[in-house]
């Protein structure tokens, strides 16, 4: 077991019999409460990796849902840099998942060789980035403008919690951790920087720079025992509670602080073209409309609107076939026939000698032929379904009468 090699890696040797016994029998008890789920695959790891990877697919399925929730945030390691560059890496996190003999003698020796875990430059950089792009997006998120009469700029000072989330997310994935009071001390003892530096955006990097290197030196340590085995119900509310909160940022961000160009060029904060949109008369219009269609449903059922719908959409295009040879929807076959072809021989592609139009000729052919294979195919199926209606009726009929 993990957690019995580890303690032998400590030293700590010295007990009596009993005392091991003792810690033998809870530390089984554990493993049980604690028990590995099916092995995982590289084979299937590597598959959601190629086609998951950027959105970290691959890292929840290795219950690395930390590392999952910032390969989503950051679209795979800043733009598929991180992802990339775990082709070589993905065995080694099968092997922690799955807990392999292999990977726990790796790891003692790691633990007997190092006090705590050794500078890592790739994990640092990415505690750094993680950090202030949680700290930009807080940082954009905050409305630049007064709101109901609030001035929310005092939420500027939220900024280094962020950082200091960011910093503590990346330093506890895998078999590293720390507290996240380090960082967040460093993150708040180096913000008031910004009164000497009137960048923000230089303000929250040197913020995050100061965060990382606090929690590597002062928080970091192994994690020395084997991860907790949550639960799907557990893992999903965590994870799309921290998704929820990221998009939120960005919807903030949109809302208050974004900007769309009118008519005449000039840029009209969003929020302010969406209170002129809900006044307008085309919203009114569809709110008229929603109103009556639930209105017409509750006297004809939703069935009725969805065949209203249906019909609307023109999905067999029956009505555009109708449009393009020119007739109404209750001509006949026959109708349709002759109307047929009469147009091929007026439109045909042949007859027409201005090559500048030859090309229109024959996209309109095209067209009239489609439309009439349409019509001639539906006027068929409804020919079938009638004849055979009217062949059950005369079942039924002969049965009554025997």
């Amino acid at each position: 077991m993990l957690s019995e090699k580890l303690k032998m890696a400590k030293g700590n040797n010295n007990n009596n019999k009993a005392t091991n016994g003792k810690v033998m029998n809870s530390q089984h008890a554990k493993s049980e409460v604690n028990a590995l789920p099916p092995q995982k695959s590289v084979f299937i790891a590597y598959i959601l990796w190629l086609f998951g990877g950027l959105f970290g697919i691959h890292h929840l399925y290795l219950h690395r849902d930390r590392h999952a929730f910032l390969w989503w945030c950051s679209l795979g390691g800043y733009f598929g840099i991180g992802w990339i560059g775990e082709i070589f890496t993905i065995p080694s996190y099968v092997r922690d998942a799955n807990e392999d003999p292999r990977f726990i003698e790796e790891f003692i020796k790691k633990l007997q060789t190092h006090k705590k875990p050794p500078y890592s430059g790739k994990r640092f950089l990415f505690e750094i980035m993680i950090g202030y792009l949680f700290g930009q997006l807080f940082h954009m998120a905050i409305p630049n403008h007064v709101i109901m009469e609030v001035d929310f700029n005092f939420l500027h000072w939220l900024i280094p919690l962020f950082v200091a989330i960011g910093v503590w997310t990346v330093g506890n994935i895998g078999r590293e951790h720390g507290v996240l009071w380090h960082c967040l001390l460093a993150a708040f003892a180096a913000y008031p920087i910004r009164y000497f530096i009137y960048d923000e955006t230089y303000t929250i990097l040197i913020t995050s720079l100061v965060a990382a290197l606090v929690f590597d030196h002062a928080s970091k340590e192994w994690l020395r025992t084997p991860p907790k085995r949550r639960g799907i119900c557990e893992r999903f509310f965590k994870f799309s509670t921290a998704m929820f909160i990221y998009f939120s940022l960005w919807g903030c961000f949109f809302y208050f602080n974004g900007t769309i160009p009118d008519e005449n060029g000039n840029e009209v904060p969003i929020h302010e073209a969406f209170q002129n949109f809900l006044a307008s008369a085309w919203w009114t219009d569809i709110k008229q409309a929603l109103k009556d269609m639930y209105t017409y449903a509750q006297h004809h059922g939703w069935y009725e609107i969805w065949k209203e719908l249906l019909e609307s959409m023109d999905v067999d295009g029956e009505r555009n076939a109708y449009k393009v040879l020119g007739l109404s929807a209750t001509a006949s076959q026959s109708e349709i026939t002759t109307t047929y072809r009469k147009l091929c021989k007026t439109i045909h592609p042949d007859t027409v000698k201005d090559e500048s139009q030859r090309a229109a000729a024959q996209q309109r052919f095209i067209e009239v032929q489609q439309a009439y294979e349409i019509l001639s195919k539906i006027k068929s199926a409804r020919i079938r379904k009638n004849k055979k209606v009217v062949n059950d009726d005369d079942i039924e009929n002969d049965t009554i009468v025997l």
